[in-house]
């Protein structure tokens, strides 16, 4: 079997015998008229009528004077029957061929026909083309063509192959697309109305999760990628709107698995003047309307379960069916005895988790037997902190997930409107996060502001592209048209395009070919008292807190190579100069440091003592700017500006 690259030079030799012939193999203009799918199933209707289709040629074949081209499009596919005598003469510059051409023809070129409609002698709804044009030449055969795909990884990084070669797969996605449709129809035949909220948060909530952290290089702010819609849409309630929702991507800085992707789509809503009873239904209506309208159906086998959204939905009380599980009381119980709960029933925890992640792995462990559908109620408050209770038990709130095939796939409650009681349990998970925990919730002082201008009562619900997932009983990857992947070149691409993918030595030396910047440079300025121990940690912390803030490329290249090709990371791309000044002058030098505007940091005496930065804001709140005793001070900028602050220092040696 002839290699990928020999196939390749096979086609390139048709691709420049066409363009001698003045046909332009890329083309911009299309007369498609048709779809191949309408044809096939009005047939009857437009049988004899002239028709211009066009799609990707599947199959090629030639008997003597006559040839059939399969073409697909996005509708299905069609054959192309074509007869010597019908396409004797083409007119190149409008890029179509005769019947002598045909040959610089392969499997994968787009190509158009235009024709009557018949049936062949075999009764194969057909387009007698009278011409037929070349849009696109293709330079790769499909793997179906030479020797496949060979695994799950290739389809996944080459999803368009898989699209162009398995028609099952393409259905999916099709039905995913008409599923998010059915989601927003269902909505806005009750009233909702779409609106957008910020992908990029100062503070992220509204789920349990850890956020994608980037930076706006023009603010020099972190920014978070939104985990959830639901503290926006919720300003939103409280500025008039009464019944919103959105639909879009989500990011969660999670693991990969079956059940998880860490960029997903997802459909919230909030409705003012509803609770979470009203959602209930309401949801419940929803899930059997979208499976109807995209499967016809609502019984549904998944992951070992089979369930059906037709049948009435039961309920399950979180406390009362741990209880029942495990003897477990989870409002009166510690943290040793949730431990060896979790360690006699073999549910795997964290070694760092707390009381809550271990109540929820207890759950989870449970959930996993439950095929549905069921509404998980009941939930306790610590473990909700954007739900309101429930009056005649404030321990738990008004919340539910929806339970199908073993797993949550959707949440909702009556939203929390209190502002007191928002800011106490905001404050219950900011003490959560300061200790370990980073899917906790962020203290959003801007929402509790919102709260206290109020906002009406409301219920929101999402749900994310996992329901999707379940309905096809496909994991994550395959019910993502791009998966997050490592960026992988093949050997045969980087052969085809030696020039793109240089050797490692070669990049190296184009990088050490561009000169260092000393033009500006980084100075740290220390203590000259300090203890070895001392020098080593304030140089370290403050080095690497300027390396960290400068936007852009801090190292000069990838490697540097020995002879015998070991590699070892290149050098800082600016100096860094270390001097040494008394405790006196490194206080003045901070005042001045701080009015040149440039990047710096200063490393104090709390921070060498402990590294729990909440213990170093209780300190300094309650010490003077004058009190504090600087280590070291680094400064970065160009030569003549830190030099101008720094001269009269020396080099600590």
């Amino acid at each position: 079997m002839s290699s990928l690259k020999e196939l390749r030079d096979v086609r390139l030799d048709k691709l420049n015998r066409l363009r001698a012939l003045g046909v332009n193999p890329y083309t911009a203009k299309s007369f498609k008229d048709t779809e191949n799918g309408d044809i096939l199933v009005n047939f009857e209707k437009v049988e004899g009528k002239e028709v211009t289709v066009a799609g990707r040629a599947v199959a090629i074949r030639t008997h003597g004077k006559l040839a059939f081209i399969d073409i697909r499009d996005q509708s299905g596919k069609i054959q192309l029957y074509i007869k010597e005598d019908n396409i004797t003469k083409a007119d190149h510059i409008n890029e179509e061929i005769n019947f002598s051409e045909l040959d610089l023809l392969d499997n994968g070129d787009f190509v158009e026909g235009t024709g009557k409609v018949v049936k062949t002698q075999r009764g194969e709804i057909s387009v007698e083309v009278s011409r037929i044009r070349l849009l696109t030449k293709s330079l790769r055969p499909l793997p179906d063509s030479w020797e496949g795909l060979k695994d799950k990884e290739t389809r996944l990084r080459r999803r368009y192959l898989d699209l162009a070669t398995n028609p099952e797969i393409f259905e999916r996605f099709m039905r995913k697309a008409k599923f998010w449709e059915a989601n927003r129809e269902f909505m806005r035949k009750h009233g909702f109305i779409e609106i957008e909220t910020p992908v990029l948060e100062n503070a992220t909530g509204g789920a349990d999760a850890t956020p994608f952290v980037t930076h706006h290089n023009y603010l020099d702010q972190d920014f978070f990628l939104r985990i959830s819609t639901e503290l926006y849409q919720k300003r939103l309630i409280g500025g008039g709107f009464e019944k919103i929702f959105t639909l879009g991507p989500n990011f969660r800085n999670e693991g990969l698995s079956d059940e998880h992707h860490q960029e997903y789509s997802q459909i919230e809503w909030y409705w003012a003047y509803a609770d979470y009873r009203d959602n209930m239904n309401f949801v419940k209506d929803m899930m059997r309307y979208v499976s109807q309208e995209v499967y016809g159906k609502t019984e549904f086998t998944t992951r070992g379960h089979t369930f059906d959204l037709a049948n009435e939905w039961t309920e399950v009380d979180y406390p009362q069916i741990l209880k029942e599980q495990y003897g477990l009381d989870i409002f009166n119980t510690n943290l040793e005895e949730l431990k060896k709960m979790a360690k006699d029933h073999n549910v795997k925890i964290d070694a760092n988790s707390n009381e809550m992640r271990i109540i929820d792995a207890l759950w989870k462990d449970i959930r996993k037997t439950l095929s549905g559908p069921a509404f998980l109620i009941n939930e306790p408050a610590f473990m909700s902190p954007l739900a309101k209770s429930r009056r005649e038990d404030t321990r738990l709130t008004e919340r539910f997930h929806i339970i199908l095939a073993g797993s949550e796939l959707g949440n909702g409650y009556s939203e929390l409107n209190d502002p007191q009681d928002q800011l106490a349990r905001f404050m219950d998970q900011q003490d959560a996060r300061e200790n370990g925990d980073t899917e906790a919730q962020m203290l959003d002082i801007d929402y509790v502001e919102m709260l206290e201008y109020g906002m009406p009562p409301c219920s929101g619900y999402a749900h994310s592209e996992r329901l999707f997932w379940f309905l096809e009983d496909v994991p994550s990857r395959e019910g993502v048209l791009f998966p997050q992947m490592r960026h992988d070149v093949d050997d045969v691409t980087k052969g085809i395009y030696p020039k793109v993918f240089k050797s490692t030595e070669q990049k190296n030396a184009a990088h050490a070919a561009k000169p260092q910047d000393f033009d500006r440079k980084a100075v740290i300025v220390i203590d000259e008292a300090l203890e070895n121990w001392q020098i080593t940690n304030t140089i370290a912390h403050t080095s690497a807190f300027i390396g960290h803030k400068l936007n852009e490329r801090f190292g000069t290249g990838e490697n540097f190579v020995t002879e015998d090709k070991i590699t070892h990371p290149r050098n800082s791309q600016y100096p860094f100069i270390t001097l040494k000044a008394s405790k006196a002058q490194l206080s003045i030098l901070m005042s001045k440091v701080r009015d040149s505007k440039l990047l710096y940091h200063g490393f104090i005496q709390e921070m060498i003592r402990t590294t729990d930065d909440k213990e170093i804001t209780t300190i300094l709140k309650n010490k003077k700017d004058t009190e504090i005793e600087y280590l070291g001070i680094g400064i970065f900028g160009t030569k003549e500006e830190v030099n101008s602050l720094t001269k009269k220092f020396s080099l600590y040696k």
